[in-house]
C-alpha cells in the first residue's frame, strides 16, 4: 500500500510539473507573438512615414528619381515580408535604401533647409531607434523561450506538446556590419 501512494504521489508531482512547464512554455512563446507585434507596429510607423517623405522630397530631387523609385519598392517589398527572416532581410533593404536617399539628400540645399523633411528625418530616426528596442526585446524574449525549449526536462514537454523554436531578428545586411569610417580632421 505503500509504494502505491508513493507511485501516485509521483506521478501527481510529475503531472504538477508537466503542467508547470507547459504554462511557461505558452507563456513564453505569447511573449514572443508580443514582440513580434511592437516590431511589427514600429514597422508600420515607418512604412507609413516613407510615402510622405518620398513625396516630400520629390520636388526638390528630379534628378533622383530612380533613388526615390528604389525606396519605394524597397518600402513595398518590406510591407508584404512574411516572418521574422524576411522580414529582418527586407527591413534590411529598405534601411539601405533609406541611407541611400538621405545622403542624396545631403546635396540639395533646399531639401535640407525644409522643415517637413527635417521632421519626417526626425520621426524616421525616432522610429529607428523604437525599432532597434523592439528588435532587443523581441531577440531577448525569443532566445528566453528558445533555451527553456531547449533545456532538459523542459525539452520533453515541449517536444510532446509541438512547441517550436523561435527565429530571431537578425541583421542579413553585410553593409549594416560594417565598421562606419570617422574622419576628424580639420579639412576644408
Amino acid at each position: 500500500m505503500g509504494i502505491l501512494l508513493l507511485m501516485v504521489l509521483i506521478a501527481v508531482v510529475l503531472l504538477v510539473w508537466a503542467i508547470a512547464k507547459y504554462n511557461s512554455l505558452v507563456n513564453l512563446r505569447n511573449q514572443v507573438a508580443n514582440g513580434w507585434k511592437q516590431i511589427d507596429i514600429q514597422l508600420k510607423r515607418r512604412h507609413d512615414l516613407i510615402p510622405n517623405l518620398v513625396n516630400t522630397v520629390k520636388g526638390y530631387m528630379e534628378f533622383e528619381q530612380e533613388t526615390l523609385q528604389k525606396v519605394i519598392a524597397a518600402r513595398n517589398a518590406a510591407v508584404g515580408a512574411t516572418g521574422v527572416a524576411d522580414a529582418a532581410s527586407k527591413e534590411g533593404e529598405l534601411t539601405s535604401a533609406l541611407s541611400r536617399l538621405f545622403a542624396l539628400s545631403e546635396s540639395y540645399p533646399n531639401l535640407k533647409a525644409n522643415e517637413n523633411v527635417k521632421q519626417l528625418q526626425e520621426e524616421l530616426s525616432s522610429t529607428e531607434n523604437k525599432i532597434g528596442f523592439a528588435r532587443q526585446f523581441y531577440n531577448d524574449i525569443a532566445t528566453k523561450f528558445n533555451i527553456a525549449q531547449q533545456m532538459f526536462p523542459g525539452s520533453i514537454v515541449a517536444g510532446i506538446f509541438g512547441f517550436s523554436a523561435s527565429q530571431l531578428f537578425e541583421v542579413t545586411d553585410p553593409g549594416e556590419r560594417a565598421v562606419p569610417q570617422v574622419d576628424l580632421t580639420m579639412k576644408k
